[in-house]
């Protein structure tokens, strides 16, 4: 039997979670430290992973299939594919650096419950986060559905409370305001993503209905799906397949989140910390594109198809408004929430051009989004945390006091308008590019964003960094060596992939391949006229 490392990798974080929920109350500085080394034994094992995985292998590889609930044809099935493996890596790249930036945001819980010893918020603080990671990386291994929904449902739970019970203390109304706002925020984001999951269970039932009709026997299995679709035992109806997709795509976009339905976003990454808005948009809203990729064009591609130009359409909507919502803000998080509703509609439509540069262009898009938002909103804590106000009205002139937090947030800043020469500009272009070839008007419409995306990023660091110091950030502090460890590597990475974007694009291409001919789908041949 071969050693379980994918088992082991998503196992690593939710060991973690409950050893560092049962260190005792007075040991706060020590559920700091467990809870940072799991983390960073999670990312040893997501490098062993990717080292051992082969781009030019099998699809899913290091795989496990044990019998879970026989009688309903669920299996615990885990496998690694080239998209996957990269968004797993993202996962545990980025947590160890949430950890870190959130090291002192459960101190002011702390004083709330000093009278109380039996609450223990750092411990439960940075349980949660760890139990988020865990099971974000079972979901981009699930080759199950039904093994895939239940931790995409799960992870909703400790997400909540990291939004509703540890949330941003600078708010401009004070403390009892902000706590209602938290609390708002915290159920909106539960109970739309509770909508979407409700949906995708029924879906999921269906599925499992109509394999146990064609097949004699009910599966969730993507393999045994995709080989009984191949060999031709499994013929889906056109309607009762676009239903099912329907299913899952809903509970996919308000996870990506894609408008109309991502009002949810700016209000949970407005009122969480810093370092949990990152791993909302950053990691865990990855899920609902990646998911589109692995389940709605693996399992639905005729109603993928079907569905193509509603989508594209979508997308291009959640483009152009979240990057006009985000001209328009006054509120740094909310303007960064904003961006990163624009940035997932470029995702989207990058899957749904159905191109080989589509769907690259997606995949490194999840991956560069997730660094470069890391980055702007990280700093933007720090920034945030030194003033206490989220108002941008609020600063001005802070590069003259502390010019090293003003640079890397205009690095980041850079990174999310999708710069040449930073990672983002790579996946930007290879969207664009591959969603002209095919669609040429919704490439052109998709373009306009980049100009909004200038827009919103240079006024926002115009406004808070340069121009008179004003009196309020008179006396603030540059970056910190903790904060300095927090950015310095993510930025160093922004550089190396977007001058050598090729360790990834090698991994990210055969499994693009093995997408494309799930949908039936070839590039489209240039439309150049040869020369005579």
């Amino acid at each position: 039997m071969s050693f379980p490392l994918l088992t082991v990798t998503a196992a690593v974080p939710a060991v973690g979670a409950i050893a560092t929920a049962a260190v005792p109350a007075a040991r706060r500085t020590a559920a700091k430290w467990l809870a940072l080394a799991a983390s960073l034994l999670t990312l040893v094992l997501a490098a062993v992973v990717l080292v051992r995985f082969d781009p030019g292998g099998d699809r899913y590889q290091l795989t496990e299939s044990h019998a879970w609930i026989s009688d309903f044809g669920v299996r615990y099935e885990l496998g690694v594919d080239g998209i996957g493996a990269v968004l797993m890596a993202l996962t545990a790249l980025l947590i160890p650096f949430v950890i870190l930036a959130g090291w002192h945001d459960p101190d002011a819980a702390e004083e709330r419950a000093a009278s109380d010893r039996r609450w223990r918020p750092t411990q439960g603080f940075f349980a949660l986060i760890l139990a988020v990671e865990a099971m974000v990386i079972i979901s981009f291994l699930a080759t199950d559905v039904f093994l895939f929904y239940i931790f995409f449902e799960a992870m909703l739970i400790p997400l909540y409370f990291l939004i509703g019970g540890f949330g941003d203390r600078a708010h401009s109304q004070g403390e009892e305001e902000g706590s209602r706002q938290r609390s708002y925020a915290a159920v909106k984001f539960l109970l739309y993503n509770l909508a979407g999951g409700l949906i995708m269970l029924a879906a999921v039932i269906g599925l499992y209905a109509v394999t146990a009709d064609q097949l004699g026997e009910g599966t969730f299995s993507l393999q045994a799906i995709a080989d009984a679709r191949a060999a031709g035992e499994l013929d889906m109806a056109t309607n009762t397949e676009r239903l099912l997709f329907l299913g899952f795509f809903f509970a996919f976009a308000i996870k990506a989140p894609l408008w109309p339905l991502h009002t949810w976003l700016p209000n949970a990454m407005g009122e969480s910390t810093a370092p949990v808005a990152v791993l909302i948009t950053a990691v865990v809203d990855k899920v609902g594109t990646f998911a589109m990729l692995r389940f709605c064009l693996g399992l639905f591609p005729g109603a993928s198809e079907w569905a193509t130009p509603v989508v594209i359409v979508l997308a291009l909507v959640s483009i152009i408004y979240g990057a006009l919502l985000a001209v328009g803000q006054r509120d740094i998080k909310r303007l960064i929430a904003y961006a990163s509703i624009s940035h997932f509609g470029f995702i989207v439509l990058g899957v749904f051009a159905m191109t080989s540069q589509g769907h690259s262009g997606a995949t490194l898009y999840m991956v560069n989004h997730g660094i470069s938002t890391a980055v702007l909103m990280l700093v933007a804590g720090f920034l945030i945390s030194r003033r206490g106000s989220r108002l941008i009205a609020d600063y001005g002139g802070v590069q003259k006091v502390a010019p090293v937090l003003a640079g890397t947030f205009l690095v980041g800043g850079l990174a999310t308008l999708s710069l040449p020469g930073l990672a983002p500009f790579v996946s930007e272009f290879l969207v664009l590019v591959g969603t002209f070839s095919r669609y040429p008007a919704a490439g052109v419409v998709a373009t306009v964003a980049i100009v909004l995306a200038a827009l919103y990023v240079l006024v926002l660091y115009q406004r808070t960094m340069t121009g008179e110091v004003k009196d309020s950030v008179k006396h603030m502090p540059d970056l910190r060596p903790r904060e300095l460890a927090v950015v310095t590597p993510l930025i160093a990475l922004l550089i190396l992939l977007g001058v050598f974007p090729k360790p990834l694009t090698e991994i990210v291409n055969p499994a693009v391949e093995h997408t494309l001919s799930d949908v039936e789908k070839h590039d489209p041949a240039p439309d150049v006229e040869a020369a005579k």
